[in-house]
């Protein structure tokens, strides 16, 4: 196999980025990403714990669900999950995060890099209640880089074109995978059981 191991030989391949690519790059939020994120109903989160491996996380909620602190902070409710924590653990022991914040509909999309502090602030835990309910955290990232990325992905993969998506019929759910990898299955319980009350559960959204 033969592989590219360093930026020269990256470089060689694919040449320099455009003067518009460089210049978008602000290592702080403008009026624009202010409104961009304001509007941004999902964004998902990439993580790494101290040995570099990594983790991907979605984030969802009502539109604007992520506050604008400043120009430089921003921060994040950290909803009920699955108390899995993979992020969570890696943030405490490597604070840098890489964001990508989504609009239904529109195929450009804000990347956002920092740096992320898992906070207990009871000022922010009441800001960013929802229906009476605060997160268990706030995560507020100080912002290192932020520009808007390019519709091009969203344009191959007509992703919001509901005439070009696939047919998923035939990939089993989420709760069928799981079920097949339970060493022990609930007593008296069948897939499709499993299958309405993780369905149930996921009605807890806060």
């Amino acid at each position: 196999m033969t592989t590219v191991n360093s930026e020269e030989a990256l470089r060689a391949l694919y040449g320099k980025p455009s003067e518009r690519a460089v210049a978008k790059e602000q290592p702080r939020l403008d009026e624009h990403t202010r409104a961009f994120i304001a509007h941004a109903p999902f964004l998902v989160m990439g993580t790494a714990d101290a040995d570099g491996r990594c983790d991907v996380s979605p984030k969802g909620d009502a539109p604007g669900f992520v506050h604008v602190l400043d120009d430089h902070h921003l921060a994040i409710p950290d909803r009920v999950g699955n108390n899995r924590l993979d992020g969570l653990r890696n943030m405490v022991e490597n604070p840098h995060v890489a964001l990508i914040f989504f609009i239904p509909g529109r195929e450009d999309t804000l990347r956002v890099n920092g740096r992320a502090t898992v906070s207990r602030d009871e000022a922010l835990l009441d800001r960013l209640a929802m229906n009476g309910k605060r997160p268990q955290t706030v995560l507020v990232v100080e912002v290192e880089q932020s520009f808007m990325h390019c519709p091009r992905a969203f344009k191959r993969a007509g992703l919001w074109d509901p005439q070009r998506w696939p047919d998923a019929a035939g990939v089993p759910s989420m709760q069928r995978m799981i079920w097949d990898l339970l060493p022990t299955k609930p007593e008296g319980q069948t897939v499709e059981q499993y299958e309405r009350d993780s369905q149930e559960r996921l009605k807890i959204l806060y």
